[in-house]
């Protein structure tokens, strides 16, 4: 049953409903009167993620988001338009702190959408954290990230705090699995996943492994899984690793139902697991594309395909800083801004907690049939 869920504005959203950019006539480049911005036509917004390497489709798809986003506003202020700085981290949480300090030192950088992975968030964050400039996720999961009192953080998105019990109740209730194997990829993102849905699933749980990113020979894991009985399998972890792993599963005759997460809700999973995806169950705290059709076609007008993976959430984050940048906020006073707002997106109501968590939060499944990803609806 596909999901009913319906939000309260089309694509008239918070981006084409922004107010002058703090100037006092149609051309002018003097700095906004509130707040202290810098003078208009300065302005950028940062995209903080993987955009090459092995997980650079999500990223791409984030940064889609944003970029239309970035459309809709500058042709409502041709005379004050914001440009995109993109920091393509491949992912990789050692790369962070000097792209974190790039940014930063680029004064004109107001806002960060993104880290996208909750990796690069924990080893970057700190230092948006340390210089006041805010960053708003579109992706990132983990739900440490809003433990650490970071007054820049905000999260558009449910943590796995919330996704890790709706896969474990969707693997009890819908699967109706009675023995569960669990493995991680050791990843800050994939580990803290699992671990909440080995808690969930208790003593359903027969079994437990940890892979390793890039890696391509999961013989032992297979093993594992095929002698423990398991009717499902929670892999936590990214779709460069959860193809080979579901392919060489079904190469060896296991039949159960593969369960996975946000990390793998990419086409790519499907193009190099081929046949052997077929089935896998995939939860995500993300909306499907046809919930914001004004969006969906707008989307798929620039870029030929639908919205995919945090494509709505990248929009909805890069907004959140526009609308900021609209109300002549600068790097100092966006934090407050971004404390306070409260208007609805493509997504879902967009406003914050006090830990910058977004209030609004659903779990949705999608299952992989011929060939496509395709939302099962909410996990209630």
């Amino acid at each position: 049953m596909r999901s009913t869920l319906k939000f309260a504005v089309p694509l008239a959203v918070a981006a084409l409903a922004l107010g002058a950019c703090g100037t006092t006539g149609g051309t002018s480049n003097t700095p906004a009167a509130s707040g202290g911005a810098a003078a208009c036509g300065d302005y950028k917004i940062g995209m903080f993620g993987a955009l090459t390497g092995p997980n650079a489709n999500l990223g791409i798809y984030i940064q889609n988001g944003v970029n239309l986003a970035l459309d809709d506003y500058n042709k409502k202020h041709p005379d004050c338009k914001v440009t995109l700085e993109n920091y393509d981290s491949q992912g990789d949480p050692t790369q962070a702190p000097a792209l974190a300090k790039k940014a930063i030192d680029d004064k004109k950088v107001v806002g960060i959408v993104g880290p996208a992975f909750s990796g690069e968030s924990k080893a970057a964050n700190p230092a948006f954290a340390e210089a006041g400039l805010v960053h708003i996720t579109p992706s990132a999961t983990n739900p440490a990230l809003a433990e650490n009192g970071w007054k820049t953080f905000f999260r558009v998105l449910g943590n796995d705090a919330t996704q890790g019990p709706a896969a474990a109740k969707y693997i009890k209730d819908t699967v109706k699995a009675t023995k569960v194997f669990v493995i991680d990829d050791a990843s800050e993102y994939g580990k803290g996943l699992a671990d909440i849905v080995r808690q969930d699933l208790g003593s359903t749980v027969v079994g437990n492994d940890t892979i390793q990113q890039k890696q391509t020979d999961f013989g032992a894991s297979v093993t594992k899984v095929t002698a423990s009985g398991a009717d499902a399998l929670f892999f936590g972890g990214y779709s460069p690793e959860a193809a080979p792993l579901i392919k060489q599963l079904r190469d060896a005759g296991w039949k159960g139902t593969f369960v996975v997460a946000d990390g793998v809700k990419d086409q790519s999973f499907i193009d190099n697991a081929q046949a052997a995806a077929e089935g896998t169950v995939i939860t995500c705290p993300c909306v499907p594309a046809d919930v914001a059709p004004d969006f969906q076609a707008a989307y798929k007008a620039k870029f030929n395909e639908d919205p995919n993976t945090y494509s709505g959430e990248g929009y909805d984050s890069a907004t959140i800083l526009l609308d900021g940048i609209a109300a002549g906020k600068d790097r100092a006073t966006m934090v407050d801004f971004v404390k306070a707002y409260d208007k609805p997106g493509v997504t879902k109501q967009l406003k914050f907690d006090a830990k910058g968590e977004v209030t609004d939060v659903k779990v949705f499944a999608y299952k992989v049939e011929g060939g496509k990803i395709v939302s099962v609806g909410e996990i209630k």
